[in-house]
Order: structure tokens, then C-alpha cells, then sequence
């Protein structure tokens, strides 16, 4: 799809790897092309290194690494490779030899580390999915207290490539450079952090055409960017009126709540529904009127009063605020039994959770937490896997669903998952939550397909977020009021 990234699992890859070798592609010529870019692109990110550090591993990744502590050698640094052993495959030892060739030889990690100016990580690779042994701990965790800049090749080493998550100890860097193609656990999860900025290249390789003749499949997942919004939103007609673009209707804001539906009901408006109401306690229907009047607001006491007003609506926005109480379950059954199509957040996805059931047509929009209730598992299980638990999510209740997070995933029935690319760890406070829900009514209402209004809701969210700006304090009225900004590319 345009401006997307395609994402594999390592699986995958190592397909794509062996279809090109298949077709006459030297394996030894590919890692030669895979060094010498790592060589290049360090000099080209940090121009004033002059020493740089080689960890390298005894696979292929280790070759990799090789190769480029030869390329900078040659263009005139100096150099220190570190191997706590021989090289186990034939070309990283072709790799070594040309190295040891050059006159260079190979540290120990027992005789310390060296003072340099950056590191390149050819530890593991995509080849480890468990928790590194006590040596290599050890090791990773030395250059990282060095606190010197790193690049990585393919993955920081200990971070799962499929997962994104980390085992044990792992290595940080501040760039990644993935070979062939992106790896999915590179833009979720702790892999997210963990990789920095992240480079593909794909050293020459058609890697559409390889995907296809290794039966690989679709990727499996895009990563999507902010620019990704131009094409998805859709377009108003010149004589369009408010009933074109949907009527959203929010319920929630129990008593001590009303700030989340007041979040949610202005964050549709603003995300382009035609008409906004919202129903709830009468004090929160003050607080509605008065800091946003163009929402309608009335007071529901009983679900027994719903059924006109759920059936005048084109979605309906459930949870921000609704509480657990008597009234919110009221509102909650009420809602579900209404077939009107339907996003869930908060104390709605709580409320499910209690009673799991299908909600085919909806939107879910959990974080962690709400999504191991959803599951019954554990937040560190959701954190884990994070791809995972998005499609037992999905494979459970039959709907479209965002779980929320730092490189927040979306899925739906039969939908190559998206990996939102953007936002930002100032988005980590209250009512974030409620302004997504809104927008993603918004755009549901505005007849965009359940998972097109997930992806894009949560995509534009944090499209806003990273137009106000990445700092701490970022409130979510903030982010509510950009909406405008990346809405109308």
C-alpha cells in the first residue's frame, strides 16, 4: 500500500534470503553489500567518529559485522573488533579471514572493552529469541554503560525480532539498520525503543518478487505514517451538509467523570462527525455546555430512555467515564443490544471483559491492561507479544481493534494488521484514551469500514500528537484542537 512500510517476521525473510540464493545470489556478495552499507551509513550519521567498536557474533550477523570493521579500517579509523568466539558459518568466516588478512585482529571480551566513539552491534541479529546467556549479558550490558552511540544491524541484540519485546538483557541502539526488510518487533513494544531510528535496505533485492516466489505471502503488517492520512480520509462534496458526515452519539461521564466524555464528544466533533451528542448525569451535561456548545448534551437517567436516541445514531461511543455501576451497565447493555456500530473504550471494554461476547462491527480501542482483562491473561503476556494478543483479541470478539501502546497495532477480521508509525511518549497521560475514541467514531460515522476507521483514528491521533510536539505536559485538549492540522492534508 502507498506510504506504508511493508513489515516481515524473521521467518519470512529468511525465505525471501533463500529464493534470491536460489536465483544465483552470492550469499558471501550479499554480506559484503550488508557490511559495507553498515560502514556507510555510520559514517555518514556520525561524521566526527574517529575509533569505532565491532561486537560480533558467530553467525551471519557477525560477518556482517566483519565486513564493515574492514570497510572503516580501510577508510581510515580505527577499528576494534570484539568476539567471544569463532565464527560458526562459512561466509562470516570468509568475513574474518579477510579481516585477520588485513593485518587486524580480534579482542576477547574477558581482556575489557575499548574507549571508542561509537559501536556497532553484529551480536545476533534476527537469530535469537531468547534470553542471552551470562556472557553475552554481561557484554551488551558493559557497552551499554559506555554510553556511547550504537548501530544495529538488523535488531539490537536480546530484542525479539518478530515479538519486539526482550527476553533478558538486551542492547540499545540509536540506529538500526535492517537488511532484505523491516522487522516487525522493530516498531512495537520495547523493540521500538530499543531500535532507534530504523533504515531499510534492501541490498539491491526485489523483494515483492522473492516474497512471492518463496509462497511468503503479504506482509505481515504495514507500518503506516502520516502520510498515509491523505489517501485514506474521506472526501466532502462541495454541497455536503452535516447529515453527509454522520451523527455520533457518546455516552459515558458518571459522576466524577464528565472531563472524558467532554474529551470524547469534542475530539468527534473535531475529528469531522456532522452532528455530535452525548448523553450522561446532569452535572456532566453542564460541563458540556459549557466548554463545548456545539455538541448536543442531554441527561440519560435510565437506559429505558435510550432506544430513540441509539436509534437516530450512526455510531455510538461507549466507555470514556461510563463507570461500573448499575447506570453505566444500564448504558453499556443498552448500547450492544442496539446493533447501531459501536467503539468501545474504558470501563465499555471493562464491562466486556466481565462478560466476554462477540461484537462483530465494533471498534476496540484497549491498552495493555484492558486488553490482558479482555484476554484474562496478564499485562506482561499482552506486552510480550503484543502481535499475539492482538489477534486472539480480534479472533474473540469478531471486531476491528487498536491496542494502544508505544507503536500501537491495529487489526480486524480478514485485514493485514497496521503498526502505527508515529506519536510519542507525551501522549502517556489522562484522556489520550477518550480523544481516540471520539475521533475513531468520527470517522466511522463519516463511512469509513470499522478497521479503516481504527487505523486511521489511531494514526491520525498521533499524527496530532507529534505536530504539537514531544514533550512532557502534552494534555489531550492539546492534541483535540491539531486534529485539524493532520485531518485535512
Amino acid at each position: 500500500m502507498p506510504h506504508a512500510l511493508p513489515l516481515y517476521r524473521a521467518d519470512a525473510v529468511r525465505a525471501i534470503e533463500r529464493a534470491a540464493f536460489a536465483r544465483g545470489v552470492d550469499a558471501l556478495g550479499l554480506m559484503t553489500q550488508a557490511g559495507e552499507a553498515a560502514a556507510a551509513l555510520l559514517r555518514e550519521r556520525w561524521p566526527q567518529v574517529r575509533r569505532v567498536g565491532v561486537l560480533c557474533g558467530t553467525g551471519n550477523n557477525g560477518g556482517d559485522g566483519y565486513v564493515a570493521a574492514l570497510a572503516l579500517h580501510r577508510s581510515g579509523l580505527q577499528v576494534d573488533v570484539v568476539a567471544s568466539d569463532e565464527p560458526r558459518t562459512p561466509e562470516a568466516r570468509s568475513a574474518a579471514a579477510r579481516w585477520i588478512a588485513a593485518g587486524q585482529g580480534v579482542r576477547s571480551p574477558a581482556s575489557g572493552l575499548p574507549d571508542v566513539d561509537a559501536w556497532i552491534d553484529a551480536l545476533f541479529g534476527i537469530g535469537l529469541s531468547r534470553a542471552p546467556e551470562a556472557p553475552m549479558a554481561g557484554l551488551m550490558q558493559a557497552v551499554a554503560a559506555q554510553r556511547r552511540p550504537v548501530l544495529a544491524l538488523d535488531v539490537p541484540s536480546g530484542i525479539d525480532a518478530d515479538r519486539g519485546s526482550a527476553p533478558g538483557a538486551f542492547l540499545p541502539a540509536a540506529m538500526t539498520l535492517c537488511f532484505v526488510a523491516a522487522k516487525r518487533g522493530l516498531f512495537t513494544a520495547l523493540g521500538r525503543e530499543a531500535a532507534g531510528e530504523v533504515h531499510v535496505d534492501p541490498l539491491g533485492l526485489d523483494v515483492d518478487a522473492l516474497a512471492a516466489e518463496a509462497s511468503v505471502g503479504a506482509p505481515s503488517a504495514w507500518a503506516v505514517r502520516a502520510s498515509a492520512l491523505a489517501d485514506a480520509l474521506p472526501v466532502r462534496r462541495l454541497d455536503s451538509h452535516k447529515g453527509h458526515h454522520g451523527r455520533v452519539l457518546c455516552l459515558g461521564g458518571d459522576h466524577g467523570t464528565a472531563g472524558a466524555l467532554v474529551l470524547c464528544a469534542e475530539a468527534a466533533a473535531r475529528g469531522g462527525a456532522g452532528w455530535v451528542e452525548a448523553l450522561s448525569r446532569p452535572e456532566t451535561v453542564f460541563a458540556l455546555n459549557v466548554a463545548r456548545p456545539e455538541v448536543m448534551a442531554g441527561v440519560v437517567q435510565t437506559s429505558d430512555a435510550l432506544a430513540s436516541r441509539l436509534a437516530a445514531a450512526d455510531v455510538v461511543a461507549v466507555g470514556p467515564g461510563l463507570g461500573q455501576g448499575e447506570w453505566g451497565r444500564g448504558l453499556f447493555e443498552a448500547a450492544l443490544a442496539s446493533g447501531r456500530p459501536l467503539v468501545l473504550d474504558a470501563d465499555a471494554l471493562n464491562l466486556l471483559a466481565e462478560a466476554p461476547r462477540p461484537v462483530p462491527g465494533a471498534v476496540l480501542t484497549p491498552h495493555p491492561g484492558e486488553a490482558a482483562r479482555l484476554l484474562g491473561c496478564l499485562t506482561e503476556e499482552v506486552q510480550a507479544d503484543r502481535f499475539a494478543a492482538l489477534d486472539a483479541l480480534v479472533a474473540r470478539f469478531g471486531a476491528a481493534v487498536v491496542l494502544k501502546g508505544a507503536g500501537t497495532v491495529v487489526a480486524a477480521p480478514g485485514a493485514t494488521p497496521r503498526l502505527i508509525d508515529a506519536g510519542h511518549p507525551g501522549m502517556a497521560s489522562a484522556g489520550m484514551g477518550d480523544a481516540l475514541t471520539g475521533l475513531v467514531a468520527a470517522l466511522r460515522a463519516q463511512g469509513l469500514s470499522p478497521f479503516d476507521a481504527a487505523w486511521v483514528g489511531a494514526l491520525g491521533h498521533s499524527a496530532a500528537a507529534d505536530t504539537v510536539g514531544r514533550r512532557r505536559g502534552l494534555l489531550a485538549s492539546d492534541v483535540i484542537e491539531a486534529f485539524g492540522l493532520v485531518l485535512n492534508p
